[in-house]
């Protein structure tokens, strides 16, 4: 593998400008560096910003790493633009309000400029296994180039969350929620986020692991500190040493199978991740449930064990539960692409014949009682 396909990663003890700094210049210089950026050069950010919470719930991508990043490319000299489309409708009001609680409306005082154009449009990608057209956010299209600024988060579709799955933000707004009911199958969601990578090829890919997310991810998680920041110029080799950071099994990664199996990603990881990982690996790591990929379809299969894979997939998937913790306040019921919840009796009730298992609900349930629940036999697997 070429040294820049590779991944880095760089301690980073906490937030302080001083320790940003240091790792930011750090994992930059061992990837691509800076010469690439020219004068009046137009570099989009795009970050995860999926829900309008504070920092330290360490839901979003960290405000001071973000600084740090936009002050390097304008002394520079280039015309950075920071942003990203929330499950929200993708409106001012509601991107002012995530700016705001973010912290990322501070970023503004390195020169950078938040993103303020709303406009998207249909664009074509005839390479795309899941899509050959989609929806785009306007503002990125207008970039020369693109940084792809990720968090590390438990995810309750996908198992994980960090370079990869970041750029379905490239769809506006609440036009996702139509997408993953159009998508509803995990292999078929999978190849579109990779669809969406192929098409994007940001320049860089950055993952804010200082402090990541673990349980009731990717928005109502637990904050647990971990002190490192991660970049390479491959989405998919990123994940794979966040996966091995994690200690998750790539099987249990769909988007990083669907990888491998159209020749993105190689079927064995290189060991010298193993040995990156190795100080840094959390053997504990309270996952979000993930939807694991054993039964995620082949062309190569046969009859019997495509039979197999859909048993495992009937047994094995995880499926969104609301607890006592409810507060009956509506905003699955609105947010569900199936018009598959209900409140009855001050408590959201799914209905399981209409759930496509998209998990909407439970990323944007504001009191984060919308749990994943993992099947017994999924539990005992990953053990």
């Amino acid at each position: 593998m070429d040294i820049k396909k590779k991944p880095v990663l760089a301690q980073c003890p906490d937030y302080s400008p001083e320790h940003a700094a240091a790792a930011m210049e750090q994992v930059i210089e061992n990837t691509i560096g800076l010469n690439w950026v020219k004068p009046g050069m137009r570099i989009g950010l795009k970050l995860n910003l999926c829900t309008a919470r504070k920092p330290e719930a360490a839901a979003t991508t960290h405000p001071v790493l973000v600084s740090t990043l936009a002050r390097m490319l304008v002394e520079r000299g280039a015309d950075v633009v920071i942003g990203d489309s929330p499950g929200e409708p993708f409106t001012q009001t509601v991107l002012n309000f995530v700016y705001a609680q973010t912290g990322i409306k501070e970023c503004e005082q390195t020169g950078a400029k938040l993103n303020m154009d709303f406009r998207h449009g249909e664009v074509s990608f005839p390479e795309g296994v899941s899509v050959k057209r989609f929806e785009y956010c306007t503002w990125l299209s207008e970039c020369d180039a693109i940084i792809n600024f990720s968090k590390l988060k438990a995810h309750g579709l996908m198992g994980m969350t960090a370079a990869v799955k970041n750029l379905y933000g490239v769809i506006p707004g609440t036009v996702k929620s139509e997408y993953h009911f159009m998508h509803r199958d995990p292999a078929d969601f999978a190849n579109l986020l990779v669809d969406l990578n192929e098409y994007v090829r940001p320049v860089l890919c950055i993952c804010d692991a200082v402090e990541i997310m673990e349980g009731n991810g990717p928005t109502q998680g637990t904050a647990r500190h971990l002190g490192l920041l991660l970049a390479g110029a491959s989405s998919y080799e990123l994940d794979r040493l966040c996966a091995q950071i994690l200690d998750v099994r790539e099987s249990e990664i769909p988007y990083l199978m669907a990888a491998q199996n159209r020749g993105l990603l190689a079927a064995e990881a290189d060991p010298e991740y193993a040995r990156m990982a190795a100080p840094y690996r959390l053997k504990d790591f309270e996952r979000s449930g993930a939807t694991g990929s054993w039964f995620l379809p082949d062309p190569r299969d046969k009859l019997g064990k495509k039979i197999l894979k859909k048993a495992l997939y009937l047994v094995m998937r995880s499926r969104p539960e609301a607890d006592k913790s409810c507060i009956a306040c509506g905003h699955c019921v609105k947010g569900c692409p199936a018009n598959a919840i209900e409140i009855r009796k001050g408590i959201a009730v799914i209905d399981r014949k209409k759930c496509v298992r998209c998990f909407c609900c439970q990323e944007f349930c504001p009191a984060g009682a919308m749990k994943v629940k993992r099947s017994l036999v999924a539990k005992i697997a990953s053990r």
